[in-house]
């Protein structure tokens, strides 16, 4: 989930990596929605990832793309399926929605170039019709001042249909980019307002007493010699690390026990790409937010880093039909994780808070549309219980409309207590993001309901596909996992014990002492 780890300032990464500005959307938080809980899914045709898809092959917007006005009429790099009928029909409730996330997104100029669209479409039909009406008398018997004269009004309505088809396409154009703006709908009970009007939902254990004075995860790891940002800084910039020691093997340990934790509940590992098309990065719904955005894009190419495995977990199935019988595909990825962190500051970032770089497991599902409300409780459960496992203090909160992200229907974040810290931390999130990346990713499944019966058997009579649903959520952010493991279980004598569970994944070490 991209909202883990927040942003900081992003420009130290290196020279061939700039900060992506992707395309231009009236809306701060790029959304495009449709109908919510009654939204089906189509199914696609299962297959192996789909890397060279029309749709991933256009070259990043140039900056001064990237930056021209809407009326300009700025072709969009791909376009999402968008029910634009269900958007006007529903304007009301798609305006309340825009203003209770706090987006910038335009309905009433979505609504103007729907119109005017529909206008200018059948414009371009009556021109056509007159130029096919002046083609049939042609091939009649005719004089030839008549024959020169429906010559002439041919040439000059052939003239006046390429223009209108060009200022059509140009409308659309327009009309598509601008749309993508609109955020997902909300789910009915999630709160508005800010991240403060967020609700609590679940509260679990308490948080750790401790009969000597405490330290922060910065000062243990500095004793036990398990960091080293120093070095870091001088070889990488600000906001890098090197975990070592038993950091490295702690590492290791969350990853490999989080995916064993995982696979239990069905879900099939990966491990992805870590540099995927800036088309992707769209679809997905990540964009950046003037200068803070989060992605790292590289130089002469459309390719950018990710953020989260959610965006190659998202890509895998991109432009397919699954088949109803895939459903649902629930898969846990590892990879590593990249964040410009721009903006984000102060004391409350230091250490392993917000970093650049990191290690994650990510949870994803596509599923029915149906469904998808029951996978987002199945995906927290598994984080609470993950979490629980571990002895960690946490609550789990349902977050209010503003504070989700573009793609969100609802979002679960769980924070955990972090004591050298002295508050909650925010460790994970889950996301339901309904059929908004599935629209724009264009994966679709075909349900398997048997087909309406006729005399003649066709394609028409197939269940048409259906777009699924998507949901996301954090198993593993290995750095605010060691904040909350170093800190909850340090010991008065300097020490750190090792939760049981992750302990065979560490050769048997049951504590982290300081070397001799």
């Amino acid at each position: 989930m991209m909202s883990l780890h927040g942003c900081l300032n992003g420009t130290t990464a290196s020279q061939c990596l700039k900060l992506t500005s992707i395309p231009t959307c009236s809306s701060s938080s790029f959304l495009l929605k449709t109908p919510t809980p009654h939204f089906q899914k189509s199914p696609l045709p299962r297959r192996p990832i789909n890397a060279l898809s029309s749709s991933a092959t256009t070259v990043q917007p140039s900056p001064s793309t990237t930056n021209a006005p809407h009326d300009q009429g700025v072709k969009p790099q791909w376009k999402a399926t968008i029910d634009f009928k269900w958007i006007k029909d529903n304007k009301e409730a798609v305006a309340t929605n825009i203003r209770n996330r706090n987006s910038d997104a335009n309905l009433d100029l979505v609504l103007h170039l729907y119109d005017k669209m529909f206008t200018l479409q059948k414009e371009v039909e009556r021109v056509r019709g007159e130029r096919n009406a002046v083609a049939n008398k042609m091939k009649g018997k005719l004089e030839q001042s008549e024959r020169q004269r429906l010559i002439e009004e041919g040439k000059n309505l052939k003239e006046e249909l390429a223009a209108l088809e060009e200022d059509l396409v140009k409308l659309k154009d327009n009309l598509q980019q601008e749309a993508q703006c609109i955020p997902n709908m909300t789910h009915p009970d999630v709160p508005i307002g800010g991240e403060d009007s967020s609700i609590i939902r679940n509260m679990v254990g308490s948080s750790p007493e401790f009969s000597f004075p405490i330290k922060d995860h910065l000062q243990l790891g500095k004793e036990l010699d398990l960091f080293d940002f120093d070095a870091a800084a001088e070889v990488s910039g600000s906001k890098f690390y090197y975990l070592k020691n038993e950091a490295v093997l702690l590492e290791m340990a969350l990853l490999n026990w989080t995916l064993s934790e995982v696979m239990k509940r069905g879900f099939t590992p990966l491990t992805t790409p870590e540099i995927v098309r800036s088309t992707v990065v769209e679809k997905c719904g990540f964009q950046p937010r003037a200068n803070n955005t989060q992605i790292y894009s590289i130089d002469d190419s459309d390719q950018c880093l990710i953020g989260t495995a959610e965006i190659p977990v998202g890509g895998l199935h991109m432009d397919s039909i699954l088949a109803d019988s895939l459903l649902p595909l629930k898969y846990v990825a590892f990879s590593h994780c990249f964040r410009t962190e721009a903006g984000a500051a102060g004391s409350a970032t230091r250490g392993l808070y917000r970093v650049h770089q990191f290690s994650k497991v990510e949870m994803f599902i596509f599923c029915r549309p149906e469904e998808s409300e029951q996978y987002h409780e199945e995906l927290i459960k598994i984080e609470e219980d993950i979490f629980s496992s571990l002895g960690l203090h946490f609550k789990t909160l349902d977050m209010a409309s503003e504070d989700l992200g573009a793609p969100a229907y609802r979002k679960f974040d769980v924070e955990a207590w972090m004591p050298g810290l002295e508050r909650f931390g925010e460790i994970s999130s889950a996301s339901n993001c309904t059929d908004y990346q599935s629209r724009r990713l264009g994966i679709r499944y075909r349900p398997s309901e048997t087909p309406v019966t006729s005399a003649k058997k066709s394609k028409g009579n197939l269940v048409p596909p259906q777009f699924v649903h998507t949901l996301n959520a954090t198993a593993c952010a290995v750095p605010r996992m060691i904040i909350c493991l170093l800190e909850n279980y340090q010991q008065e004598d300097g020490s750190v014990l090792i939760p049981e569970p992750l302990r065979p994944f560490m050769g048997g070490l049951n504590v982290i002492s300081r070397k001799s």
